[in-house]
């Protein structure tokens, strides 16, 4: 377990550290212009579907101002699911999921039912910048509900999972799907008890789970064992999460995405700062892959080497 590891053993790992992920992978491979392109979703889902295309989750509408909100709710009483999210929120602060209807009144994922009222308040909350990078003011989201891939479902608990990507220059350099629990409310962050687990960059199979911390066999609350877990669709995934450097000019960032059952892999959103939760999910650090990508990137600019070369080279065996 990493954090049970002496510094020497850490050092020798490769684990990256706070300090050393934004001076020498974020800050020398992001520039901060661009940087709005990731932080403000509505951006993201502009550019990505101006740029080849690329599957995102259907926008249902946004609300900027005050006297916008009531409407907006009445639009929402002719859905049957949605999801409400800040445009600028981070570490999945701020997302409200509705999955059904039931007597007049909003399901969440949870099974706990809301009214308009809680609705009306979330979106207050939203635009105040109660959720939002900063506490700046912001407009709040309605997407559609991902009907996410049947074969992941017993490895998500009232929620919906997604996988992590950390891509430099088109390089993948790890992976980890995140699961939704009933601890996290159905949220696929691991700070609220979500649980990591690390992906083969060459298969898309588990190399190890976490939560909270520690390391786990199955999932808390549907029992599934994810030594058994095969993520669908892995290379179309990889080439999604890679071809997204270019898309926003950073050159180090984090590809959320989700898999839908009837349109497959799917860009949820993109962080200019990915966090380094994903080395204790894999077991492994990020330093010596970055070195390998690096020279990766010199040695060819076609996009689908790099990212070959990358599930070649970061495979299970990577040492």
């Amino acid at each position: 377990m990493i954090g049970l590891i002496s510094p020497w053993r850490l050092r020798e790992m490769g684990i990256v550290g706070m300090n050393q992920r934004n001076v020498s992978f974020i800050g020398e491979n992001n520039k901060r212009a661009n940087y709005r392109l990731v932080d403000d979703k509505l951006l993201t889902k502009k550019i990505a579907l101006e740029h080849g295309g690329i599957p995102v989750p259907e926008l249902y509408g946004t609300v900027e101002y005050m006297f916008e909100i009531e409407d907006f709710v009445d639009e929402l009483e002719d859905r049957e699911g949605f999801v409400v999210k800040p445009a600028q929120g981070s570490g999945g602060k701020g997302i409200l999921v509705i999955i059904g209807r039931d007597e007049g009144m909003f399901v969440k994922s949870s099974g706990v039912r809301v009214d308009r009222k809680h609705i009306r308040h979330h979106i207050t909350n939203t635009l105040a910048g109660l959720y939002s990078l900063g506490g700046r003011n912001d407009k709040a989201m309605v997407e559609g509900l991902i009907d996410f891939d049947e074969s992941l479902k017993q490895y998500s608990y009232e929620g919906v999972p997604d996988v992590r990507v950390i891509v430099y220059h088109g390089v993948p350099l790890m992976a980890m799907m995140r699961c939704a629990t009933h601890k996290s409310d159905g949220k696929a962050n691991l700070h609220q008890g979500a649980v990591g687990v690390g992906l083969d960059l060459a298969s898309g199979t588990s190399v190890c789970a976490v939560q909270n911390g520690d390391i786990v066999d199955s999932h808390p609350d549907t029992g599934a064992k994810f030594s058994e877990l095969q993520v669908p669709h892995w290379d179309r995934i990889l080439e999604l999460a890679a071809c997204c450097n270019e898309m926003t000019g950073l050159g180090y960032i984090g590809a959320d995405i989700v898999l839908d059952r009837s349109q497959g892999p799917m860009l949820l959103e993109l962080n200019a700062r990915p966090g380094l939760s994903i080395q204790v999910a894999n077991q492994a650090g990020l330093l010596h892959r970055m070195s390998a990508a690096r020279e990766i990137v010199a040695q060819t600019d076609d996009a689908a080497r790099r990212v070959a070369l990358g599930k070649e080279r970061f495979g299970f065996d990577f040492s």
